[in-house]
């Protein structure tokens, strides 16, 4: 199963974009980002199935939720950023 990634600069954020988002009927998970993805500055992220990732940007931009970066899972399970 492949996954996306949204990212975000804090907890707290992310916290309530899984609520946001759980209450739209998608599901996430909050987790801490991998080191190459701090260094962006990025600390947590949402991680669900890929293919509802732009349903959930459109959720969370209609909540006033800023997020950094969007990534997806590679056939071969490497992350790569998405241009959006």
């Amino acid at each position: 199963m492949k996954y996306d990634f949204i990212t975000f600069r804090s907890v707290t954020i992310a916290q309530r974009g899984e609520r946001v988002l759980s209450g739209a009927g998608i599901r996430s998970s909050v987790q801490r980002t991998p080191r190459w993805m701090e260094e962006q500055g990025c600390g947590y992220c949402l991680r669900m199935q890929s293919g509802s990732v732009r349903q959930a940007l459109e959720i969370l931009g209609r909540n006033q939720l800023k997020w950094r970066k969007v990534y997806t899972q590679r056939e071969d399970g490497i992350l790569e950023e998405v241009a959006l």
